[in-house]
């Protein structure tokens, strides 16, 4: 963390909160739900937008609710809302820094690319 205090504004931090929860917390659970719908041969979400439509939607209301809940309710949305993501004295990049150092992060990160890369390799195979 740098030495000097970041003053950013309220919504600023909430947006950086909202767009951190999205893009490492929802965005690659919704990414590899929809790959195994097409996988297990669901056709409704083929061919068209829809995939990502369906990604990028789910990804901002999960991220939506998980930002708005999380904050009420901590020991109930401890698994979906990161409280380094809202923390105003932290940078962007400081808190991508300190949310990657955790043990819990860690283990999502290393969760997601592994299911990523089984699924990845499934669908290769499948012709």
């Amino acid at each position: 963390m740098t030495a000097a205090v970041i003053r950013k504004s309220r919504l600023q931090n909430l947006l950086e909160g909202f767009a951190l929860t999205a893009l490492f917390q929802s965005f690659p659970n919704f990414a590899a739900a929809s790959l195994m719908l097409k996988l297990a041969g669901n056709h409704d979400l083929v061919g068209d937008p829809g995939v990502a439509v369906f990604v990028i939607s789910a990804s901002l209301l999960h991220a939506a609710l998980a930002s708005t809940l999380g904050a009420r309710f901590p020991s109930l949305c401890k698994t979906v809302y990161e409280p380094l993501f809202f923390d105003g004295r932290l940078s962007l990049s400081d808190k991508i820094m300190e949310w990657r150092t955790q043990p819990t992060a860690s283990l999502q990160l290393v969760t997601i690319v592994m299911m990523l890369s089984v699924l990845a390799m499934v669908f290769a195979s499948m012709g």
